[in-house]
């Protein structure tokens, strides 16, 4: 796969609410998973409360539509699913079945 096919990921957060750290945990949590899978994780700052993860301008989690904030488990697998839907996350999978 070429590097302009990869899949781009973008986060914006709330810098009114001081999620940058979040964020970036969560970037540092998908990088960590996917690696080279993906082209790009972005932070983008916004305001209002916002929390929106989007894989390639498709919406992953949204902090308002979704109820709060995902845990690392349940966002690996809303991106694992657009990224690539036959790979297993081991464990994150086995907390969805759990749950």
């Amino acid at each position: 796969m070429t590097d302009d096919r990869r899949p781009r990921v973008e986060i914006t957060y709330c810098t009114q609410c001081q999620w940058l750290l979040r964020a970036g945990w969560m970037a540092q949590e998908l990088l960590s998973t996917f690696g080279t899978e993906l082209g790009e994780v972005a932070l983008v700052p916004g305001t209002g409360g916002v929390f929106r993860v989007r894989v390639d301008d498709v919406l992953a989690w949204d902090r308002k539509e979704d109820g709060g904030f995902p845990d690392a488990a349940a966002l690996k697998r809303r991106v694992r699913d657009r990224v690539d839907p036959d790979r297993t996350l081991g464990h994150a999978d086995r907390a969805e079945s759990d749950a």
